[in-house]
């Protein structure tokens, strides 16, 4: 028996790469990030992440959670057919055509699969073109397994969100609604999220009567690794990014957790899965509406203000990376000089000599000194970040004032 179980997970290893998921994902961050890098040219006039930065992270915790998954799949006896998986693939990547991390969202990629399936006999009953196996996909226990594992991986998600740090969300420049330059801050995460599934068809029998618990009247089995894309977008306008991912992460894992439990009741009604899944979308759907009509009404965190220049971003591997300062945080005083204005910030390092001092007011306002060496070179080169007009427009401005000259 551990012999047979053996053999067919070396085999779910390797249909891990015929799922098209998997190089969809590597042209997906490609793609995004090339995006990401032109719009961080056109606000600061300099890339500020790596083009793979939005899977950068997640590695770790993405093989923690597949294993705990694997585990849950397995001894639940969740089984999929080989239809369903590679429906749920087609969804993914439709969904992520658009390059909006926020379609990736397990409410959406397992929710219409879900629906699809549901709906697929009506589809297909009056067509001859496409044949497949109608009981194998619209199968209440496959039903019943999306709609709980739509809720396991919403706490996934969640903690995915919950752990993004404070100097892993992307800053860029907007016009406020009062039409002033400000900051804002992307929220931005993409992972795959490994894990096994049992399949029909394969050297793998019952190792008890109750197991698969969810059979779709097959009596062998094996196994398949399948590669599931996470994936969340958020402005941080209003908010501090910290704040919002601890809020965002939150109300996401109670309605992940609210979706395990009736998903999880529909195995005695099965007609509860259906539910799960439409309080999965319409749910995920009133939690992003009520973070962006929250962060709208806001006034913008990362504004200019009369005292004190806010720190918007810190380019990795800079001198500014090296300091203990964050974004969000507010520098008051360059060198015993007080500064507003990125103009006033650099004039005061100029006059500074090797070495020059900050006062910096954190989180709470409180205020600490930080030291450190003066690198002659614009701002870019020092890596510190602040609101206001962004390179592109400072850019055309510069152009026009050159051609009327």
């Amino acid at each position: 028996m551990a012999e047979a179980w053996l053999i067919e997970i070396a085999k779910g290893i390797g249909r891990f790469f015929l799922n098209p998921i998997v190089y969809w994902t590597i042209l997906l961050i490609l793609l995004a990030g090339y995006k990401r890098l032109k719009q961080e040219r056109l606000d600061f006039g300099s890339k500020v992440f790596d083009i793979f930065s939005e899977w950068k992270s997640t590695w770790g915790f993405s093989l923690i959670a597949g294993l705990v998954l694997s585990i849950i799949t397995i001894a639940a006896g969740m089984v999929f057919s080989y239809e369903s998986i590679m429906i749920l693939a087609i969804v993914t990547i439709l969904l992520s055509i658009t390059f909006r991390f926020t379609f990736l969202s397990p409410s959406y990629t397992i929710g219409f699969t879900f629906l699809l399936l549901l709906f697929l006999p009506l589809l297909l009953e009056n067509q001859t073109v496409i044949d497949i196996n109608l009981n194998l996909v619209t199968n209440f226990n496959i039903l019943s397994s999306l709609s709980l594992l739509a809720g396991l991986l919403l706490i996934v998600e969640s903690i995915l969100i919950g752990r993004v740090k404070r100097d892993e969300t992307y800053p860029g420049i907007t016009l406020s609604d009062r039409g002033y330059w400000v900051g804002q801050h992307r929220i931005k995460k993409l992972s795959v999220i490994p894990f096994f599934a049992v399949i029909p068809t394969g050297l793998v029998t019952p190792f008890a009567s109750w197991w698969p618990y969810f059979s779709i009247g097959e009596s062998t089995y094996s196994f398949i690794l399948i590669p599931f894309l996470i994936g969340f977008d958020y402005l941080a306008k209003g908010h501090h990014p910290m704040q919002a991912t601890q809020k965002i992460s939150k109300f996401n894992g109670l309605l992940g957790l609210g979706i395990v439990l009736i998903a999880a009741s529909s195995i005695f009604l099965p007609m509860l899965s259906i539910v799960a899944i439409v309080l999965a979308i319409i749910g995920k759907e009133y939690l992003n509406y009520k973070y962006r009509v929250g962060d709208r009404l806001r006034r913008p965190f990362f504004q200019p203000q009369e005292t004190g220049l806010k720190i918007v971003g810190i380019i990795p591997l800079t001198p500014a990376a090296k300091l203990s300062v964050f974004p969000g945080e507010t520098i008051s005083k360059v060198n015993g000089r007080k500064v507003s204005t990125e103009t006033e910030f650099y004039r005061a390092l100029q006059g500074s000599g090797a070495f020059f001092k900050l006062e910096v007011l954190d989180d709470n306002q409180e205020v600490r000194f930080v030291q450190g060496a003066f690198y002659e070179g614009d701002h870019h080169e020092l890596g510190l970040l602040f609101p206001g007009s962004p390179f592109r427009s400072k850019k055309s401005k510069k152009t026009k004032k050159e051609m009327s000259g």
